[in-house]
């Protein structure tokens, strides 16, 4: 009649039970960016009404219009996090410089990456967003402001990287090496309540996720493996197109469903369009540790040293045998 409910509080601390070393400086921080959730979450399932649909008059570091939702998201996630003296260093996609940390709270050991809203193209159209994040340990010594090459870590470094899918309800995914799971967030009582468990990539790859309108600036190896996919089924012998433009939602559905997402470099982005640490490291990191893999094409993302703060890689991620297959295709059709 009655059944254990394992809200987001009561999982991170049974975790943290299991790690005796713990100071519980990760669960505070993992605490945070889940009010910063609900908060965006509130705001995303009213926008038309709170007047935070559009554009501000603003462009990014990557050259992009800010929307409001993104400035409104950006504002709320630093300010859940800056203050609770275990994080050294923020970074986001929205921000050209790493975001300074009051001088009383800027010593901490974790320092987070983060896209603050995914998806903004969508905003306007109702159709799912979300928020994606990354936390690694600093290396430079603690109690210092962190700099930046402390975020220049390879994402095989990384310690916890998650995201959280604004959609029919919201969800919080994540993890931090010891398995993938998936909290819901329940309006009534405001609490992410545990739903999915131990979330692994299924083995079946019926999904083929790619912008087709990109199709004429394709490099020969993506046209001839989309040919392959198409006409073949993949590995499963049947296959479905589905492609919503928001990271987080395509991912988020082939990680349930089982299936391969493609962001390749083409004759006009050559090295790739998604950003690697705010993007490609954390998705990369929950599909490894959901039984999936992630690759530029020609190395794994987790594997990838990176040069600078808004670094770009191509990203192919998923079914593990549906990316290996992909880096074949690389390997014998370049151009």
């Amino acid at each position: 009649m009655f059944r254990k409910v394992m809200t987001h509080t009561r999982h991170i601390l049974e975790e943290q039970k299991l790690h005796p070393s713990a100071t519980g400086a990760l669960s505070t921080i993992l605490y945070q960016i889940a009010v910063g959730a609900k908060i965006i979450s509130s705001h995303v399932n009213k926008a038309g009404l709170a007047q935070v649909l559009g554009a501000t008059d603003k462009v990014n570091v990557q050259g992009e219009r800010v929307q409001k939702l993104d400035e409104f998201a950006n504002f709320v996630l630093v300010n859940a996090l800056d203050h609770t003296g275990h994080v050294g260093g923020i970074a986001t996609e929205e921000e050209e410089e790493i975001i300074a940390i009051q001088r009383q709270h800027h010593g901490g050991r974790y320092l987070i990456m983060m896209d603050p809203l995914d998806g903004s193209s969508n905003i306007d159209v109702n159709v799912s967003i979300g928020t994606i994040f990354a936390i690694h340990r600093r290396k430079s010594p603690e109690g210092e402001p962190a700099d930046v090459d402390d975020f220049l870590q390879p994402g095989k470094d990384l310690v916890c990287a998650g995201y959280i899918i604004y959609g029919s309800s919201t969800m919080l995914v994540y993890s931090t090496g010891d398995g993938v799971h998936g909290f819901t967030l329940d309006p009534h009582i405001g609490e992410f309540i545990l739903s999915h468990e131990n979330i692994t990539i299924p083995d079946k790859c019926p999904i083929l996720s790619i912008n087709e309108s990109y199709e004429s600036r394709w490099h020969e190896w993506t046209r001839r493996y989309v040919s392959w996919f198409k006409e073949t089924g993949g590995f499963d012998g049947k296959f479905t197109s589905r492609y919503i433009g928001s990271l987080v939602a395509d991912f988020h559905r082939n990680l349930l469903r089982g299936g391969i997402f493609l962001y390749p470099s083409d004759k006009k982005t050559a090295t790739g369009k998604l950003r690697l640490l705010y993007e490609a490291q954390p998705m990369a990191f929950l599909a490894k540790h959901a039984g999936g893999y992630a690759s530029t094409g020609e190395m794994a993302i987790l594997d990838i040293q990176p040069q600078e703060l808004h670094q770009r890689v191509p990203l192919i991620i998923g079914n593990r045998r549906a990316v290996e297959e992909a880096e074949k295709y690389v390997e014998n059709y370049r151009d």
